[in-house]
Formats: C-alpha cells, sequence, structure tokens
C-alpha cells in the first residue's frame, strides 16, 4: 500500500462525528502530494547533466537555451509525479478535474507546462487552465488563493493545483570570490507538490483544511529588497540585507488582519492559539516573526522542519510545511488547534496569507 493511499484510507475510517464540518460552499483541501520523502536536497543538476553542457561550469557562458531545456522537461516530470500522489490519495478519477493551475518560476516556453502535463495527466481537453510564472516564493499561496475562488464560484468544480521549481536557471559554477553562493546551494532545492482543491466534499472525499479566506498585500516603495533578473547566463537574485526586518516590521498587521476573518463564532483568537504554515524564506525569517509575534515555542515546527528537510524549495514549501501541519494536527485530533495562519513572502515585496480551519 502507498503512503498516499494509507493516508486516504485512514481518514476515511474516521467517524464524521469525530471531524469539524466544511462550511457548505468554502474551499477544502481535498489531497496533497509531493516529490520529496527524505532528509537532504534535491536537484536535477547532476555529474551527467553537466557532462552534457559543460559550458554551466564556465563562468560568464550564456547558456540560458541550455538551462530551460534542462528546467522545461524537469518541472513537467516533477509535477506529474506530485499530481499522480495526489489523485490517488484524493480516489476520484482523472476525469473529475475540471479546472488546472500550474506554478512554477523555473520555466519558460509557449506552450507552456500546463499543457505537457495535462496531456500527461489525461485531463479532459476542456480543463480550464491557469499559469502562474516567476512568481518566486509567495506563487504556491497565490495559486491557492486563485483556487480557493474557482472552487467556491464554480458549483461541482474540482481544482488541481501544481508547483514545480528547480534551481538550475540559478546554478552558477563555483567561485572564491563568491563564497555566498555555497549559501544558497544549502538552503534552496528543487521538487514539486499538487493538491486538490473543491468545496462541498462528497462521502467518498476527505477535506482535511477548509480555506476560510485569502489575502494579499505589497509593501510600497520596496521592489529593489528582492530583486531577480533572467538574462543570457540565466537568472540571478539580490537579496537586501534589511529584507527579514522589513517582514517583521509589517507581518503583525497582516496577521491579525486575516485572524479578524474568522469571524464573532470564533471566539477571541490569539496569535498562540492557532497553528502556523510560514514559508521559511531562510531561519533569520522564522526567528524574526517568532520573535515580533511572541509566537511561544514550536508554534513553527513544522516550518523549520521542512526548511531542514527539503530546504527552501521556492513555491513548494508551503505546501511541504502544510502536509507536516496535517500530521500534527492527526495526532492531535479534535484536541488540536481549530484555526491555523498560512503565510509566504516574496518579491514586491509582497505578502499571501490565508487563513484556515483543520477538519
Amino acid at each position: 500500500m502507498s503512503l498516499a493511499t494509507g493516508r486516504a484510507e485512514k481518514q476515511k475510517e474516521i467517524a464524521p462525528s469525530t471531524r469539524r464540518v466544511a462550511n457548505q460552499g468554502k474551499a477544502t483541501v481535498l489531497a496533497l502530494g509531493k516529490t520529496t520523502t527524505v532528509k537532504t536536497r534535491y536537484t536535477v543538476m547532476s555529474r551527467e547533466t553537466l557532462h552534457k553542457y559543460p559550458e554551466l561550469a564556465t563562468e560568464g557562458s550564456p547558456t540560458i537555451k541550455q538551462r530551460l531545456e534542462i528546467a522545461n522537461e524537469a518541472v513537467v516530470q516533477m509535477a506529474y509525479e506530485a499530481s499522480l500522489a495526489c489523485i490517488k490519495e484524493w480516489g476520484r478519477p482523472v476525469e473529475d478535474i475540471t479546472h488546472l493551475i500550474y506554478v512554477s518560476s523555473s520555466e519558460f516556453r509557449l506552450p507552456g507546462g500546463d499543457l505537457y502535463l495535462s496531456a500527461q495527466l489525461g485531463l479532459r481537453h476542456e480543463v480550464q487552465r491557469v499559469m502562474l510564472y516567476f512568481l518566486g516564493c509567495y506563487g504556491g499561496v497565490t495559486g491557492l488563493r486563485l483556487a480557493k475562488d474557482i472552487a467556491e464560484n464554480n458549483r461541482g468544480s474540482r481544482v488541481l493545483l501544481t508547483t514545480s521549481e528547480t534551481m538550475v536557471l540559478g546554478f552558477r559554477p563555483p567561485n572564491k570570490a563568491r563564497p555566498y553562493d555555497l549559501v544558497g546551494a544549502a538552503l534552496f532545492g528543487d521538487g514539486a507538490a499538487a493538491l486538490i482543491i473543491g468545496a462541498d466534499p462528497t462521502e467518498s472525499e476527505s477535506p482535511f483544511i477548509e480555506l476560510h479566506c485569502a489575502m494579499q498585500k505589497f509593501l510600497p516603495g520596496t521592489q529593489g529588497v528582492i530583486d531577480g533578473r533572467l538574462s543570457e547566463e540565466g537568472i540571478s537574485f539580490k537579496l537586501a540585507r534589511d529584507l527579514p526586518q522589513r517582514i517583521e516590521d509589517n507581518v503583525e498587521d497582516f496577521c491579525k488582519k486575516l485572524v479578524a476573518e474568522a469571524g464573532s463564532g470564533s471566539g477571541s483568537l490569539e496569535l498562540n492559539d492557532l497553528f502556523w504554515a510560514v514559508h521559511p524564506g531562510g531561519p533569520a525569517i522564522l526567528n524574526g516573526l517568532e520573535t515580533k509575534l511572541k509566537l511561544k515555542p514550536g508554534k513553527l515546527e513544522c516550518s523549520r522542519q521542512a526548511l531542514m528537510d527539503y530546504g527552501n524549495a521556492s513555491s513548494n514549501t508551503i505546501f511541504y510545511i502544510m502536509d507536516k501541519v496535517r500530521d500534527e494536527l492527526g495526532k492531535k485530533g479534535r484536541g488540536g488547534e481549530e484555526w491555523g495562519l498560512g503565510l509566504a513572502f516574496g518579491p514586491g515585496i509582497t505578502f499571501e496569507g490565508f487563513l484556515m480551519r483543520s477538519l
């Protein structure tokens, strides 16, 4: 029995009376799949790749064509594997998928990976597709916000949301003048994730999270704090030193606005009453948020574990964290936290967040 099948069957064995009921018309996460399973860093770059493309190891070489040749194929393959795992856990026919949202900052071509993925999965030719390109670390939550809107405004729809990333576009050969490149190699990783989102679950489905509300915000005048440029040599990023501080200065107000959307029926929620899924841009951001929000030890443990296990895998990471949150809440049962916050930060500076309920 696969991990996805075992988890789905375990969820369906839980008596309805022991689970919270989703609000009618609200989007829920019905299944989740990913391509990473052990503690390491994942990359499609290999010795074989460098033998085939030796120019990638030469400083200053115009290699964007070669990088895209590698990345375009790799991200679709990873998205395909994650989607298969997700659909298997969901348990319904692939023909029941009505919409596809494809998120990646790692490929560029026309037609896009969404079409290739649709064909490989055998989705209906009428499936409605959306591509979200080059959003960076907050792309997964943007996709989730869009999936929520689609699910809640198209009765009976089932949305497959996929994220897939490789760091091949930003790979740089070792250079003694740039020792900080090693930090990036240790922090970032490749991978993919997939979710099925839909409202009003059927008896055969096992929702575990309700997407109660979503919110986006950008900080004026911060366009240069995270600066990414595509050139003949690939993609390069520059992060300002004050990035963690900029996030800390604005995150509390953002979180409180999201929590207020829970409504009076939830009582007076405090930040420490919530479970948390925070995209770990790096350890400094997690440490800063924990201090700024006065969170109890352990509240960001799922984010720290995801960072340790998979690194910063860009748009995928929030879903790796949600998978860990699902396991932790499953251990607690109805005694666990009902409400939680999901957060991601990226170029802009852009904040993406969602208020969720554990079901």
